[in-house]
């Protein structure tokens, strides 16, 4: 996301209340406008179709398939996504661009192919067990696959700075959606939560069209480099493993609560607990200001830094590395406090919104009662995040994989115990999980503080690492060096 840097620089550069807000308004609508959309495109469906009037469980269906839909698309993506990315940056890096293709497509086929070996047999399921209509169930199987692909794509034009097109495009495809589902049900006479479902199907796939128009616009040559790609999964496994975790870390403690009581259970198929998950949707949105504060404050100040201790640590002299580690240090503390207390004013006043305002438009009882351990819960986690990032500037991917799986494990753990406890204690499964993570990735960065010189000079090699025959351990013999000295003499 540092790609948005430069436009922000010049809008704070300004240093002005207004500029502020709209560096802030920017920063907001760059990063979760196409989730936003998406929401509000739902919403305005449901509206114009007078969506209340259709029977409760076919809207119960709808709302489980489109849960899913989202949900296992960020699942299934998450093992893969990390180190396609990594392998995009090096190669633009390199200025290898026709290498850029092969990483797509195989990329492309791994995810497909992943999402396939879970979408299929539940679809299969749904349709035996569950007894829903197979057009319905083809519908939700296209989306899950579309949004993959729409995700998938996203990845390339954030890499490309082109956050401006997927919001363009989030704009265009959620318009289409909407007036698909009014010409399908007046036209048509489709049964409307099916004809949400196929015009959301619709939408997705214009969005992954136009994402795919403009990548191929942008790469032409293909090298043909498919093994590369491959070498990177081998090398950088351990950032599959940490993005899995924390992705799965996200929803972990949503399925502890599939398991309990509050649960409901549509078509014999989809298991949801629809308080609980409305709480976390609002938690969540409660704590969004984190990501933009990171992006447009930490990300883009701390990136000036790290550059220049990667300049000196290139042709600098010692004081000079020792300097500018320093600076970038002070940097990151700052920063991270800032955020910290900057976010936690946001928190503050949106959860008091929250609790006065949400009660009116009929979100009470059971949901406001789990709200609060919740948005404390997703405070700490995106500060946490924020910690994985920088320890992603410093390649330290063990650290990484620590904190996910500790996140993760924690999470599972807790949120099983609080499922005997009253329900305000609901949320503390990922509060605690969040807390161990935060304390392991910030336990990482003060090592790395400490170890920065060895982590960063003697990770080389001083031979090309290859394959094959392992050469003779034998570098020097004293018998014949003695003689060549003696013959060196003589001569």
């Amino acid at each position: 996301m540092a790609g948005i840097g430069v436009k922000l620089n010049s809008i704070y550069g300004k240093n002005t209340l207004t500029t502020n807000l709209i560096g802030m308004g920017y920063s907001t609508m760059i990063t979760i406008a196409p989730m936003v959309l998406v929401i509000s495109s739902i919403m305005v469906m449901q509206v114009v179709l007078d969506i209340s009037k259709v029977g409760f469980a076919e809207r119960e269906l709808f709302a489980s398939t489109v849960l899913y839909i989202f949900i296992f698309s960020l699942l299934t993506a998450a093992p893969f996504n990390s180190v396609l990315s990594r392998y995009m940056s090096d190669v633009i890096y390199d200025e290898k661009y026709e290498d850029i293709l092969p990483c797509f497509y195989l990329g492309l086929i791994l995810n497909v192919i992943f999402s396939c070996l879970f979408g299929i047999p539940f679809c299969i399921r749904e349709y035996i067990v569950g007894g829903v209509p197979v057009f319905y169930v083809f519908a939700g199987y296209c989306g899950y696959i579309t949004l993959l692909i729409v995700f998938y794509e996203m990845l390339y034009l954030s890499i490309c700075k082109d956050y401006k097109k997927i919001s363009f495009f989030f704009l265009l495809g959620m318009i289409f959606t909407v007036l698909m589902s009014m010409i399908l049900v007046n036209s048509f006479k489709m049964e409307k939560t099916f004809a949400m479902l196929v015009s959301l199907d619709l939408g997705f796939l214009l969005i992954a069209s136009l994402e795919l128009a403009v990548i191929r616009s942008y790469f032409r040559e293909n090298s043909g480099e498919y093994k590369r790609v491959f070498l990177y999964f081998r090398q950088y496994w351990k950032l599959v493993v940490a993005n899995f975790f924390y992705t799965l870390a996200l929803y972990i403690h949503n399925f502890v609560f599939w398991t309990t009581d509050i649960h409901i259970v549509v078509a014999n198929s989809f298991v949801s607990a629809t308080t609980y998950d409305m709480a976390s949707y609002l938690a969540m949105f409660t704590n969004i200001p984190t990501t933009v504060i990171f992006i447009s404050r930490v990300e883009m100040h701390f990136h000036e830094r790290y550059k220049a201790y990667s300049e000196a640590v290139i042709g600098g002299r010692y004081i000079d590395i020792e300097l500018a580690k320093s600076r970038m240090f002070r940097q990151l503390a700052d920063q991270l406090t800032n955020l910290v207390q900057i976010q936690f004013i946001i928190s503050v006043i949106l959860f008091f919104v929250c609790i006065i305002l949400l009660p009116q438009f009929g979100f009470d009882g059971l949901i406001m009662k789990i709200y609060p351990c919740m948005a404390a819960g997703y405070f700490v986690l995106f500060i946490m995040y924020s910690a994985i990032i920088f320890l992603y500037y410093f390649n330290d991917l063990s650290g990484a994989v620590a904190t996910t799986i500790i996140l993760c494990f924690t999470t599972f753990v807790v949120s099983v115990a609080a499922t005997y406890f009253s329900e305000i204690w609901y949320g503390l499964g990922v509060l605690a999980g969040s807390f161990a993570g935060w304390c392991m990735a910030y336990r990482r960065l003060r090592w790395l503080e400490t170890h920065l010189d060895e982590h960063v000079f003697c990770k080389g090699h001083l031979l090309e690492e290859g394959y094959g025959r392992m050469p003779d351990s034998k570098v020097f013999d004293r018998k014949w060096r003695a003689r060549d000295v003696e013959e060196e003499g003589e001569q």
